[in-house]
Parts: structure tokens; sequence; C-alpha cells
């Protein structure tokens, strides 16, 4: 069965400037309002949810997805079996689910998600 993309992901040096831009192009709704100042944007009709982050120091900024799996650590095995690399081992997100990353043999970040 094909895994849904279920988030995206912008990660950038400093997301607040693109709240702005992000809502001005896209008509997109993001709010920060949450202890880490990440920027939620809500999905519209068919549209996937996503957030507008700031990067720490040292990593990796762009664009991902986040793609619902049953079995994260799993999935992060098969994708480094096939040439991916993990970068975030999973952790729990509180309250939510199980989030790891990997990157693709040609370097693109990727998340897995379990809820």
């Amino acid at each position: 069965m094909a895994r849904p993309v279920v988030f995206f992901d912008i990660a950038t040096s400093d997301a607040p400037s693109l709240f702005g831009f992000y809502a001005d192009l896209f008509d997109w709704r993001v709010d920060a309002d949450n202890p880490m100042g990440y920027g939620l944007v809500e999905a519209a009709e068919d549209g996937i949810p996503g957030g507008i982050g700031t990067a720490g120091e040292g990593a990796a900024k762009g664009v991902s997805i986040v793609v619902a799996v049953d079995d994260v650590q799993g999935h992060l095995d098969r994708a480094e079996a096939l040439g991916g690399k993990t970068v975030v081992p999973p952790y729990e997100v509180p309250g939510t689910g199980t989030l790891a990353e990997f990157t693709d043999p040609q370097g693109n970040r990727i998340g897995l998600w379990k809820r």
C-alpha cells in the first residue's frame, strides 16, 4: 500500500521572516502561537497541513515532506538499505506520535511519522 504524504516542512534560517511571505503569496494562515514559535500552516480543501520553522545551527534547510508509516524504525532501516541515511532517529512528539528523518541517496530530507 502506498504511504501518504501527511505534512510538509519549510526549514529556514529565519522562519518568522517567511510567515508573511507565504501568507501573502498563497493566502496561508500561519499560526506560530506555540512554545517553539513554529509556524503551523492549516490545510485548505484538498491540501495537506505543514509548517515553517527555523532550522537549528548545522541543521538542513529547505523543503521536506513527511510520510505516514506504520513502523518508523522499520522504514528507516529500509531507507538505509536502499542507500538513504538516518539524520534524526525516532523520537516522541508529546501527545501526537513518533517522528524521524532520513535523507535519500541524493540528499533530500524526508520525515517519517507514526500517529
